[in-house]
């Protein structure tokens, strides 16, 4: 399973994501991080000539509402199913609007790493 990691936006915090990446080729799965500062048109440009089966944003910017329904726009006209997630500096209350807007999940803040690598393994 391939597992594309971005982090859209002016974010310059990428530990987080790096640390997740390696969970996950510790768990088997094949790894591609963007690096820092993509666009979401970048991210799903880059997921489609990856063959990606799953999409995961980190964002610790606070703009995630708004990164979020951008996601699910330019998916929508792509016409892309691959499912993707986000975590990050998210409130949990923000959690299920996020998930309304499209991300098949959403991690809020202090969701611990395996918890990810479980949910994606679910996929």
């Amino acid at each position: 399973m391939k597992v594309l990691l971005a982090k859209p936006g002016l974010d310059g915090h990428d530990v987080g994501v790096k640390v997740l990446a390696h969970a996950l080729k510790e768990n088997g799965f094949k790894v591609v991080y963007t690096g820092l500062r993509k666009s979401i048109e970048d991210i799903v440009e880059r997921a489609k000539k990856e063959n990606a089966d799953v999409i995961g944003l980190s964002i610790l910017s606070g703009t995630h509402q708004v990164l979020c329904e951008r996601m699910n726009k330019v998916m929508k006209e792509n016409k892309i199913k691959t499912p993707w997630v986000v975590g990050g500096n998210i409130p949990s209350q923000d959690v299920l609007a996020l998930e309304k807007t499209g991300a098949k999940k959403a991690f809020p803040t202090g969701t611990q790493i395996e918890t990810v690598v479980q949910y994606i393994k679910s996929l």
